[in-house]
C-alpha cells in the first residue's frame, strides 16, 4: 500500500492540483527512506513513481474548492469526461440506476469505465455500472484516474481507464467538515455533513468516518428558459394531452382511434375553464353538448414539464470503518468496511391515459356508466354507444422513490520478504461488494380496477354513483366509479384511490472475490531490477431485478417488465514484467519496458486473453515519452445476458413522416413508406408521425412513442466486446523552470463486437431507409392513421466504436512572492474522432462536434495563497457543438440546414462555445478550522437552448450550469 513516501510525493506532484502521468520532477529530502510504492495500473512496487500510463491526480483540497459535493459530479467535470449515461436530470429514467451517478470517460460509456477502492473493484448494478455517489467525498485522499486500457492488469471494464479512489489511510484526531449550497434561485439545496476521527501507531490504527450528503430539486417553473420543455422560442410545441375528457366513439369503421375523418368517427373534448397548466373547472361530463372538436387549441393540451423534476433530489448516508494492525513476521492485516443507503427520487407527470395504453388490454367507458355522456344514462336504455377517451391523470404524478444500498467489506493479509537481497512483497484478499434495493412506484393506473371504474354504474337510492347495474349492485367498498371526462375537478379522492396503481420492485448484485498476489524483483540489470508481479482470482458475481407480479403482468401502465435473474463466475491469472534496459547513458537517461497479460475463464462465453505492451524513454532528464499498446475486454453484464426485458416509451423520428422523417428527401425510402415493406402495411398519403397529445410532430427530434415498444431483452449468446487502446505521449519538466510541467498524449481507442441496446429508431431506419425487412418485422403499424403501434428491441454484438484525441495538462507553480504563492493549471482534451458503425460494411458515424460529444473541454485554474488565506479562480470551457435543428423546412434554428449526421439526419444547428468561472476563497482560523466561500458560475452563464439535452423536463444544457451557486463549507480539526 501507498507509504509516507508516496504521501510526500503525490503532495509535491499535485502543486497546482494536476499531475502530468505521475511525471513530474519530485523534490525527495536526501534522508528519506526509498520505498517502494504500488501505482494505478500496474501491480509492481516501484520507487521511481513515472509511469508509461497518462494518470491524473485530484487530491482532497481540490475536491473541496470544486463546490461540489459528491463524486459524481467533481469527476463529471474532467475535460476527459463525456455526457454521464444518466443523470439527475432524466426523471424519465426507469431503470434502477436512476438516482446513482456515473461517468462516462472518453464517451465510451460508464460501463466502459472500471472504478476501484483502494485498488479494488466498487460495487456494479446488474447492467454494469458503478454507482459513484455512493462513495463520501469526505472520506477520500486522493483519486487517481488512468486514461488509458488496463484489462491486462485488472480485467474486465477496463477500456476507457480506471478510477481509483484512495481513502484515508489513517488520521491522529479527528474532523468534521459542514457544507451548505444552494442556486441563486433558492433551488438545488446541497448539504453535506461528515464527522472522522482515528487513533493508532505503527503496529495498529482504526479509523471511522460518518457522512450525510443531500442534493436538493430544481423544479422547471422555477426559470423562465425551463418553464416550457422546448424553451422559450416555442412555448406551446412541447405540450402534451390535456387533462380533461377527449373522446370517440368505439366502432369498427375507426377501430377505437382519435380519428374524426374516418367512417362515424368524431373527435370531441370537453369544455372548460382555464389553459395549458391544468387549472380550471370542467363543465358538466354527461351532457354531450359540453364538449367541442377538438383541433389541438393550446388550453386543450397541457405542459407536462410543469410536473415533472428539473433535477431530481436524493440523499446518501455513509458508516465507513478501516483499521490496520501489525502482526509477526513482517505481516500485515488491512480491513475496510463500508456501508452507505442512497434515497432518491423521481417525479414526471400523470400518465397520458387513453384506451388503449396497454394493447393487450384496452379499456373504453362503457355504454352502461353512469358518467358516459353518450351512454345508456344520458342517451336512453339501449342507445348507449363505448367510447374511446385520452386525458392525462395530472391528479397522479408518477414517483418513484428508489432506496438503494451499497455494502463493501474486504480484508487483506500482506507482507515482505527478501530473497537474494531483492525485494518481494505478497498479498491475499478478499473482497465483498453488494448491491441492494426497492425502487417504489406510484401514479401510474390499475387497469382492472379501472376497467370496473369506467364500467357500467348508475345513480343508487342514496345519490351515490356505485358500480355495477341496479339489478346487480356491486358493493360501494369493492369499486369506486370514476368521472374520467370530467378532469381533475370532478375526480375524488377516493377514485383517484381505487385506480392508483402502486408497486415495489427489488434488486440487488453481488460480488465476491478471492485474490493471491505475488510482486518483487527478479535479478538486477546495469539499469535496475527486473520486476515482475503475479496473480490469481476467483470472482463470482450474481444479481438480479425483480419487478412485483402486478408490473409483470401488464395490468397497469406502468411499464411492464420481466424478473432478471443472473450468476457467472470468472477465474483470472495475470502476470507483469518490467524490464529497465538503459538508465544514465547518452541520450537515454532512462529507457525501459513493461509487459502484461491476463488469462480470464468466464463460465457464460469462454476463455479471453489480453496483453500490454507499454514503454517510458528519457533522452535527457527533462523529457519524457512514453507510449502503450494494449488489448482490452468488457465481459457481457447480467442484465446483457438475462435481462428480462420491460416496455419502454421510446423518443424517436418515423423515417416516414413528410414533413421531417427521411421519406422527404429520399424516393426510395418514401416508396417503402407508401406502399408498405417487410410485411409492415404501408402509410397514408401526407402521413405524419403525431404526438401524445395527437397532433402532429413539431421538430426532428420526433416524439415519444404513442405506445410502449418492448426493449431490453437479454441475449444469452453475446460475447465480449474487445478492445484495441494506443497512446503515446511526452512530459517535459525543465530544470531551468522549476514548478512548470507540460504533458501532451495522442489516444486511439477501438472497440469491435460492442454491445449495444438497439433503439427505437435505429430499428425504424433499417427496416426503411436501408430496406432491411428483417427489422421491419419488428415493427406494426395502426391502419389508419400509419402511426407505429408495435416496436421491439433487444441488444446485440452490433459492430465498431472507435475515438481518437489529444490530452493537453500544463501546471506551473511560480517562485513565492511578497504577494503570495501562485500556480496556475491545465487540463485539456480534444475529441478529433468519435465515431460507431453497425458493421463491416457499413459507413462510419462520426459523432465528434456534436452536443454531447464537444470537440473541446478545457479546464483552468489560477491558486493564490499567503498566510493563512487562500482563493482558486477557475475557468471551464467547453467548444462549440452542433445540435439538431428545430426544424429544417422551413428552416428554424438551423445555421447548416445541408448538414447530414447520423443522429440528427438532415440539418444541425451550430451551437457557440460556453465559458464558466468559478471562484472560491478561504481562510485557515487560528483554532485549526478552515473557512471555504465560493461561486460556481461566477457571471451567470445561462445555460443553452438544445434539443439533444439529457433534461427531460427542458431542452437546456442542464449538466453544465443553470445559474449562479453559492456555496460555503467549513471544516474544524480536532
Amino acid at each position: 500500500m501507498m507509504e509516507t513516501l508516496l504521501s510526500r510525493s503525490v503532495r509535491a506532484i499535485c502543486l497546482g492540483g494536476m499531475t502530468l502521468g505521475m511525471t513530474a520532477a519530485i523534490a525527495q529530502e536526501a534522508s528519506a527512506p526509498l520505498q517502494r510504492v504500488e501505482v494505478t495500473g500496474s501491480r509492481i512496487r516501484q520507487v521511481d513513481l513515472e509511469t508509461a500510463q497518462p494518470i491524473q491526480i485530484m487530491n482532497a483540497e481540490q475536491i473541496a474548492k470544486s463546490g461540489l459535493v459528491t463524486v459524481g459530479d467533481v469527476l463529471n467535470n474532467l475535460s476527459s469526461a463525456g455526457a454521464p449515461d444518466f443523470s439527475r436530470s432524466g426523471s424519465l429514467t426507469s431503470n434502477t440506476e436512476a438516482g446513482g451517478q456515473y461517468v462516462s470517460l472518453r464517451n465510451l460509456g460508464a460501463n466502459r469505465l472500471l472504478v476501484l477502492v483502494d485498488g479494488k473493484r466498487w460495487t456494479q448494478t446488474v447492467a454494469g455500472y458503478t454507482d459513484l455517489s455512493t462513495i463520501p467525498s469526505a472520506m477520500i485522499e486522493r483519486m487517481e484516474i488512468l486514461k488509458d486500457g488496463a484489462s491486462s492488469i485488472y480485467g474486465s471494464d477496463a477500456i476507457a481507464g480506471v478510477i481509483n479512489i484512495i481513502l484515508k489511510k489513517n488520521m491522529q484526531g479527528g474532523q468534521l467538515s459542514l457544507y451548505t449550497g444552494q442556486n441563486e434561485k433558492n433551488d438545488g439545496k446541497n448539504k453535506d455533513f461528515s464527522l472522522t476521527y482515528g487513533a493508532g501507531d505503527d503496529k495498529a490504527s482504526l479509523m471511522f468516518g460518518l457522512s450525510h450528503t443531500e442534493q436538493g430539486v430544481v423544479w422547471p417553473g422555477t426559470r423562465p428558459r425551463t418553464t416550457f420543455s422546448n424553451g422559450l422560442a416555442h412555448p406551446m410545441a412541447g405540450l402534451g394531452a390535456g387533462p380533461w375528457g377527449r373522446i370517440t366513439p368505439v366502432n369498427p369503421a375507426n377501430g377505437g382511434s382519435l380519428n374524426q375523418n374516418s367512417p362515424g368517427g368524431w373527435n370531441r373534448y370537453l369544455n372548460h375553464t382555464g389553459d395549458w397548466t391544468g387549472n380550471g373547472v370542467g363543465a358538466d361530463s354527461r351532457d354531450p353538448n359540453n364538449y367541442h372538436t377538438y383541433t389541438g387549441a393550446y388550453e386543450d393540451m397541457f405542459n407536462s414539464s410543469q410536473q415533472m423534476h428539473l433535477l431530481s433530489p436524493n440523499k446518501l448516508d455513509t458508516l465507513f470503518v478501516k483499521g490496520e494492525v501489525a502482526l509477526p513476521k513482517d505481516m500485515r492485516l488491512k480491513t475496510t468496511a463500508m456501508y452507505s443507503q442512497r434515497e432518491s427520487l423521481r417525479q414526471i407527470a400523470g400518465y397520458p391515459l387513453q384506451s388503449t395504453s396497454q394493447a393487450n388490454y384496452p379499456v373504453y367507458i362503457d355504454k352502461d356508466s353512469y358518467y358516459n355522456p353518450y351512454g345508456s344514462s344520458v342517451a336512453g336504455a339501449g342507445m348507449g354507444q363505448d367510447l374511446f377517451f385520452q386525458r392525462r391523470t395530472i391528479e397522479l404524478p408518477r414517483t418513484t422513490e428508489n432506496e438503494n444500498r451499497t455494502l463493501h467489506i474486504d480484508a487483506t493479509l500482506e507482507g515482505e520478504f527478501m530473497v537474494k537481497d531483492l525485494a518481494w512483497n505478497w498479498s491475499v484478499g478478499y473482497n465483498h461488494n453488494k448491491v441492494s434495493g426497492t425502487a417504489a412506484d406510484s401514479g401510474n393506473i390499475n387497469l382492472l380496477n379501472l376497467k370496473n371504474a369506467l364500467g357500467p354504474s348508475f345513480m343508487n337510492a342514496s345519490g351515490v354513483v356505485q358500480c355495477g347495474t341496479a339489478a346487480a349492485p356491486i358493493a360501494l367498498g369493492s369499486c369506486t366509479p370514476w368521472n374520467i371526462l370530467g378532469g381533475p375537478s370532478a375526480s375524488t379522492p377516493d377514485a383517484l384511490a381505487y385506480v392508483n396503481a402502486t408497486g415495489t420492485k427489488t434488486y440487488g448484485s453481488t460480488t465476491n472475490s478471492a485474490t493471491a498476489d505475488l510482486a518483487g524483483e527478479l535479478f538486477q540489470l546495469p539499469a535496475g531490477a527486473v520486476g515482475l508481479a503475479v496473480g490469481i482470482e476467483h470472482r463470482e458475481v450474481k444479481g438480479s431485478d425483480v419487478p412485483d407480479q402486478f408490473s409483470q403482468s401488464g395490468y397497469s401502465t406502468n411499464l411492464s417488465g420481466q424478473p432478471t435473474y443472473g450468476r457467472y463466475t470468472v477465474r483470472e491469472a495475470y502476470a507483469e514484467l518490467n524490464v529497465p534496459v538503459l538508465k544514465n547513458q547518452p541520450f537515454a537517461e532512462l529507457l525501459s519496458f513493461n509487459v502484461a497479460t491476463r488469462h480470464s475463464d468466464y463460465s457464460n462465453f469462454g476463455v479471453t486473453n489480453n496483453s500490454k505492451v507499454s514503454f517510458m524513454y528519457k533522452p535527457v532528464k527533462d523529457v519524457l515519452v512514453r507510449g502503450t499498446w494494449a488489448e482490452g475486454f468488457r465481459a457481457p453484464t447480467l442484465d446483457d445476458i438475462s435481462g428480462g426485458g420491460s416496455q419502454s416509451f421510446d423518443t424517436f423520428l418515423d423515417p416516414c413522416d413528410t414533413r421531417f422523417g427521411e421519406a422527404t428527401r429520399d424516393p426510395a425510402v418514401a416508396q417503402r413508406c407508401a406502399s408498405g415493406f417487410g410485411g409492415v402495411v404501408g402509410t397514408p398519403v401526407n402521413y405524419r408521425q403525431l404526438m401524445q397529445a395527437g397532433t402532429p410532430i413539431t421538430s426532428a427530434g420526433g416524439t415519444q412513442s404513442l405506445v410502449a415498444f418492448n426493449s431490453g431483452a437479454g441475449n444469452e449468446f453475446l460475447t465480449p466486446e474487445t478492445a484495441t487502446t494506443k497512446t503515446i505521449g511526452f512530459v517535459y519538466s525543465p530544470s531551468y523552470l522549476p514548478g512548470f510541467t507540460v504533458g501532451l498524449d495522442w489516444y486511439n481507442i477501438s472497440i469491435e463486437n460492442r454491445i449495444t441496446a438497439i433503439g427505437a429508431d435505429y430499428v425504424a431506419e433499417e427496416c426503411y431507409l436501408r430496406g432491411n425487412a428483417n427489422y421491419c418485422s419488428a415493427i406494426g403499424r395502426d391502419s389508419v392513421t400509419g402511426n407505429i403501434n408495435r416496436l421491439s428491441r433487444g441488444n446485440a454484438n452490433l459492430g465498431e466504436m472507435e475515438t481518437e484525441g489529444l490530452d493537453l495538462a500544463i501546471s506551473y507553480r511560480l517562485p513565492r512572492t511578497a504577494y503570495g504563492q501562485f500556480g496556475i493549471r491545465n487540463e485539456t482534451s480534444y475529441v478529433d474522432k468519435f465515431r460507431t458503425r453497425d458493421g463491416a460494411d457499413s459507413d462510419w458515424n462520426n459523432y465528434a462536434g456534436l452536443y454531447h460529444y464537444n470537440r473541446v473541454k478545457s479546464n483552468t485554474s489560477v491558486d493564490w495563497s499567503l498566510g493563512d488565506w487562500s482563493a482558486t479562480w477557475g475557468f471551464r470551457y467547453y467548444s462549440g457543438a452542433k445540435d439538431s435543428c428545430w426544424s429544417v423546412n422551413p428552416a428554424i434554428e438551423c445555421n447548416m440546414p445541408d448538414y447530414k449526421s447520423y443522429s440528427y439526419g438532415t440539418g444541425a444547428n451550430k451551437l457557440g462555445s460556453v465559458t464558466i468561472h468559478d471562484l472560491s476563497v478561504g481562510y485557515r482560523t487560528k483554532w485549526d478550522a478552515r473557512i471555504l466561500l465560493g461561486i460556481n458560475n461566477l457571471f451567470d452563464k445561462a445555460p443553452r437552448t438544445v434539443y439533444e439535452s439529457q433534461a427531460d423536463a427542458a431542452y437546456i444544457d442542464v449538466d453544465q450550469a443553470l445559474d449562479r451557486f453559492f456555496y460555503v463549507r467549513y471544516t474544524q480539526n480536532f
